[in-house]
Order: structure tokens, then sequence, then C-alpha cells
């Protein structure tokens, strides 16, 4: 009887506990990647014909910003759409000049002019000039897109948005990236006299490139001020995904589905330590299985419209590698260590690496990407709703 009632109590508690087990692992999200009102947009991006221009923001916001930061304000009318930087929104010591705030300025704007031809209008595209300085307080008119009826013309690059997910996974090394897609990538430019991009396949290169970064990484990461402007957007609980819908989400950071799941049941002390330490182990060797390392370069890093352009190139190679199976992500701290370097009045030791393994210091790069076939497949990022984004 007693044996009875042990095991029967036992059985109690071991119910109870699996039951608390699962309603923490729910409370986490360990069942709920993807979902949740952080990653509506993602699903009703294409709106509706009634709403006119509005519709184009929903595709526009779906497009890359460092540390998903999401740093644009539109101002819509029915015939025009302002794109507005929002200083606020910036990982601050890692971009002291707002450069890949403005890069991910450039991915917006891109997936508005494709959403802008799917949708019927003529699209004209006018960026403000100027010179990249210092973060300020002031919220900033980058570009003006000027809005007529036009034909309706879908293209691949525009249903490839909803797809297009950063993938900070491994690639399948030994798998290269055919020689149609590579010329296809080297093309995307053609039309802007500014902007280049070199791509890079070679054992060397690669080597010597990864290299580069992963110093650049160590380097950038042991500032403070980066650190914690880097940590600032870092959403490790699942609650906090759903409350910002913005920023890195342990569904982002190119874990198994396994681990990705441990990690979300981790204490966050400790799951901080852990994402420290990996900044600075394995980061050569994760960059080395993409089989393609590309560079966006332009003639002046610091000027606002070459940065707007270089961004649009970015979005259009990650969609145009979206519609074809591959994955891309960037891979940026070497040109952060640009910016970190010219902020402190440092010797430009980075700039001069970067110049050695383009062979031409008249281009000068401000992006840097990885391109592969996934060994696991990239979640969605979490998104601002669009009237959160609108009328700046």
């Amino acid at each position: 009887m007693q044996r009875r009632a042990f095991l029967k109590g036992a059985g109690a508690v071991t119910a109870l506990s699996v039951g608390a087990a699962s309603w923490y692992a729910y409370d986490r999200g360990v069942f709920s990647v993807g979902e949740g009102p952080a990653y509506e947009p993602w699903k009703n991006w294409r709106g509706g014909s009634s709403e006119g221009p509005l519709a184009l923001i929903r595709a526009a916001i779906l497009a890359a910003s460092p540390h998903n930061t999401q740093p644009w304000r539109f101002r819509v009318a029915d015939s025009f759409i302002e794109l507005h930087i929002d200083p606020k929104r910036n990982v601050g010591a890692l971009d002291p000049f707002l450069r890949e705030e403005h890069l991910g300025m450039g991915c917006a704007l891109e997936n508005l002019m494709l959403a802008a031809r799917a949708n019927g209008y003529a699209a004209t595209t006018t960026l403000m000039p100027g010179t990249l300085s210092p973060i300020s307080a002031q919220s900033q008119l980058v570009a003006r897109v000027d809005l007529a009826p036009g034909m309706h013309e879908e293209s691949e690059l525009y249903n490839a948005i909803p797809r297009r997910h950063t993938n900070r996974g491994l690639y399948e090394r030994q798998r290269p990236i055919s020689k149609d897609i590579v010329d296809g990538l080297s093309q995307l430019p053609s039309e802007d006299e500014n902007v280049r991009i070199f791509l890079f396949t070679g054992e060397a290169e690669h080597q010597r490139i990864a290299e580069i970064s992963s110093a650049a990484n160590v380097q950038l990461y042991s500032d403070p001020d980066v650190a914690a402007a880097s940590e600032q957007w870092i959403r490790l609980q699942w609650k906090e995904v759903q409350r910002s819908r913005d920023g890195l989400t342990i569904d982002a950071f190119g874990l198994s589905p396994i681990a990705a799941a441990a990690a979300k049941t981790m204490p966050t002390q400790l799951l901080n330590r852990i994402a420290s330490k990996s900044l600075k182990t394995g980061y050569a060797d994760r960059m080395l299985t993409a089989p393609l390392i590309g560079f966006i370069a332009v003639r002046d890093r610091y000027d606002r419209a070459q940065c707007l352009r270089a961004g649009r190139i970015w979005q259009r190679a990650h969609l145009f590698a979206t519609a074809r199976g591959i994955a891309g992500r960037p891979c940026n701290e070497a040109v952060e260590m640009v910016d970190h370097e010219r902020m402190q009045g440092r010797a430009p030791k980075c700039l001069f690496q970067l110049a050695e393994v383009t062979s031409d210091p008249t281009w000068q790069p401000t992006f840097v990407f990885l391109m592969g076939y996934p060994t696991e497949t990239a979640h969605a990022s979490p998104r601002r709703p669009v009237q959160e984004s609108v009328n700046a």
C-alpha cells in the first residue's frame, strides 16, 4: 500500500515536473519560432490594392538592417514617399558614422522600388546628397520616391522578399556556387558607376579575408562601448522579442534547432557568457565554410548617396541569391574596424588590409558578405508593424 502510494505520488511529481518544463519551454518560445505579433509583417507583406502607397511600406520594412535596428521612418503621401533615418535606432560605437544604418536604408529603398513596380507605380528616386558624420539627434531625410501610375510588374526579386532571411549558420563548404550565378551577382550594380561588387572564390583569398575579419571582430568587441552598443539590440527573452519586435534573436543566431531550443531555456547570465565567448572563437572557421565571399565597394565610403546605393545592391544581391536557393549574411567587422580607427584617430590599418585584398584602393569596401548553400534553414527576424514606421 505504501509502495503504491509512493509510486502514485512519484508519478504526480513527474507529471508536474514535465508539465512545468513544457510550460517553461513554451514561455521561452521554444515551440513558437516565427510566430506571434513580431512576425506578422512577414505574412501580410503584400497588403491590399486599397492601401495605395502604404502597400509599398509593407515590403520596405522587411529589408535587412544592421542588428535588425530598422532605422527607417517613412512619410507617405499619394504621390510620394520620403525615407527618413531615425538616429535613435543605431548601434552606437559599432557604427559611429551611421554608415551601416544608411546601408539599411538603402536596403529598404530597394524593396520599396521593387514593390512600386509590382503595385503599378512608375517610381523615381532622388537621393539626398551629403557626407556621413558622427551620430546626431536629428532625424534626416535620405531619399524621396516620387510615384506616378505605371505598369504592374512583379519580378523574381519582389517575390523573394518574404523568403529573404539572414542565415548566420554554417554553409556547405564543398558545394560551390555555379559560375552563371556568380556572374549574375557581379553584374547587379552594372548601371551604377560608383558601386562595384568584388567576388572571391579562392582558398587563399578566403583565408586572408577571414583572418582580417576575425582579428577585427576580437578588437572591436574588446572595446566596452562597442560591446554595450551591440548588446542593447540582442533579444534573448521571447516576451522581449514580441514586445520590441526588433534586434537579434536566438532564432537568428544560426544555431541548429536543438541548440536554439537549449539556448532559449538557459539562464540569461549563462547565455550571455556563452555568446561573449563565441565572439572570440571559431569566427574564421565559420566564415570559411562559405564558398563565396563578396565585397560591395564604393568610391567614397562616407558619401551618403553612395552608401544608399550600396545598400540597394546588397538587398538586390540577397534577393537574387534567395530566388536561387542560396543563403547569405553580412560579415562586416573589417569595415566596422575602418570606422572605429577613423573615429579614434588611429592609423587606418584595416583600410589598407582591405585595399590589399581588392588590389585597387580607388574602390572602398563598405559591405562584406558570405554566400553559400545552407546547412540549416534561416528564420525570419522580428519586425515592427507598418504603423510604427510611417509619417515621420
